[in-house]
């Protein structure tokens, strides 16, 4: 007991009455008061730390999802860039067509007699044609095959019927106007008779 007063001696100032008695002693009302607030200032420092572990937590969240993003608009636009390079000659052959298409009826003129002018005419028009043809197999233009086959809306535009005897319903009879795909994509579809 003896070492217990000498320690409260030494580190209280107060009366010897006040010491034994804590709550009227002001050091020891000190001291409650440090605890407290060194309790009160750690729990703060807890709910800080807390507060912003949520913060970064958050942050990181949202960078993840931000990065997901930014990687699918990459693919999406890669995926638009190959689409338009793929089908970048539509336009040209879009136009091409009808001077194709002037060549064949032209060429559909010739006769037997190959003397005449109009067939020498001709014959260059069969070699532009045959150029054309060429150039046109080399960037996957190809057109549009339907004689004899069933009529498919996705490649045949039908403007004509025709009951025909011995061919079931729903068959090409005849192409007015060839079609063409580039690639695998119809660019025009075949004008065609088919039957009732």
């Amino acid at each position: 007991m003896e070492e217990k007063e000498k320690k409260v001696e030494e580190t209280c100032s107060c009366k010897e009455e006040d010491a034994n008695n804590e709550g009227a002693c002001c050091c020891h009302q000190e001291d409650k008061k440090n605890k407290k607030e060194k309790k009160h200032k750690k729990e703060k420092q807890e709910d800080m730390l807390n507060e912003a572990y949520s913060k970064i937590s958050a942050l990181e969240d949202k960078l993840l999802r931000e990065k997901a993003e930014m990687v699918n608009y990459r693919h999406r636009k890669e995926e638009e860039i190959s689409r338009m390079m793929k089908y970048a000659n539509e336009e040209l052959v879009l136009e091409m067509l009808p001077v194709i298409d002037n060549l064949e009826s032209a060429i559909k003129m010739d006769d037997t007699n190959l003397e005449d002018e109009v067939s020498k005419f001709l014959e260059g028009f069969k070699l532009l044609y045959g150029n054309l043809i060429s150039i046109l197999e080399k960037f996957e233009i190809r057109p549009i095959d339907g004689v004899n086959k069933p009529f498919d809306a996705a490649y045949h535009q039908a403007v004509l019927t025709e009951k025909a005897d011995g061919i079931e319903a729903g068959m090409v009879l005849d192409v007015l106007r060839k079609g063409y795909m580039l690639k695998d994509k119809v660019i025009r579809p075949a004008m065609v008779k088919v039957s009732e």
